[in-house]
């Protein structure tokens, strides 16, 4: 009498393999989304997300009803450790820290879907919240998860998430960008900035500028970019120009797709050095965030 009756034969186990491995990488791009919208940083979302594959693999599957909401409860988990270590790191960073800009012409392997509100503006906002408050609004109020959901992965409870939530929800409104720009419009203010960039003309600039504008440099302490934001539109242009000449000629602004909006690759010669994401409202520019730590942009290459 076979006593393995009940055992699941190899043969069994390499087919279920397959298709847990099939509908995984179905929602990869959206597990990264979520990871990198609680992270900033592409490479964190990509590790956390394969440790919760590993993790799914080791998993009594009998016990999992829905694959897809245990994978972004267990990535979200992981991805709020992760956040809480790397706060450390990110107050201790030279000059402003900026997340790793996602760029449409990026690997499609890979790819990451981003909610429209998660520009570099909007995850500037983010990093000023607590790691449960952001966990908490990124969740729900950007991926529409329920608060059981969320309480599973902040471990607490459904009422105290909500309440993160409402806070978080309360600073991002004073303080986030606004994304009811239409993207055609927002193409062109961009298109004209890199154009007045390019022919140093500052009235140009000045035009396209909100008087209260401000522009954030990452160079990581890695290469020269500015320590602190620079506020107001005649600071602003003159900086901007002040880049542009000591580029020279080789320098070059190229309209591409940044974290979903329009913005722009710096090049010197044929050699990437900087991605700018762009926030326009009302025909003007109010925020530049722009990137130009070589290792935020190892991906973009």
């Amino acid at each position: 009498m076979s006593h393995d009756r009940g055992l699941p034969r190899p043969h069994d186990v390499k087919n279920d393999l397959d298709g847990l491995a099939a509908e995984f990488h179905a929602i990869r791009p959206r597990l990264v989304g979520v990871a990198y919208g609680l992270l900033g940083t592409v490479d964190e979302a990509d590790d956390v997300v394969q440790d919760a594959w590993l993790r799914l693999v080791r998993a009594d599957r009998t016990e999992i009803r829905d694959v897809t909401g245990w994978l972004v409860v267990t990535v979200s988990r992981l991805a709020l450790d992760v956040l809480r270590s790397a706060r450390v790191r990110r107050e201790e960073y030279v000059g402003p820290w900026l997340p790793e800009p996602v760029v449409e012409e990026a690997d499609p392997a890979e790819r990451v879907t981003l909610d429209e509100s998660m520009s570099l503006a909007m995850l500037v906002v983010l990093e000023s919240l607590s790691p449960a408050e952001r966990t908490a609004f990124v969740l729900h109020d950007v991926f529409g998860l329920s608060f059981d959901e969320v309480g599973q992965a902040v471990g607490r409870t459904p009422a105290a998430c909500r309440q993160l939530a409402a806070r978080a929800r309360r600073h991002v409104s004073a303080r986030a960008p606004r994304f009811d720009v239409d993207t055609a419009e927002h193409r062109r203010v961009v298109e004209a900035f890199a154009e007045a960039s390019a022919g140093r003309d500052l009235g140009a600039l000045l035009a396209l500028l909100d008087p209260d504008v401000v522009l954030r440099s990452d160079g990581g302490g890695v290469v020269r970019a500015a320590r602190r934001p620079i506020l107001g539109a005649d600071r602003v242009a003159r900086f901007v120009l002040g880049v542009a000449e000591r580029f020279g000629a080789g320098h070059r602004l190229r309209p591409s797709t940044v974290n979903g909006r329009p913005g722009l690759l710096r090049f010197q010669g044929k050699d990437l050095i900087g991605v700018m994401g762009l926030t326009v409202a009302d025909g003007r520019i109010t925020e530049i965030d722009t990137v130009m730590n070589p290792e935020k942009l190892r991906r973009v290459r």
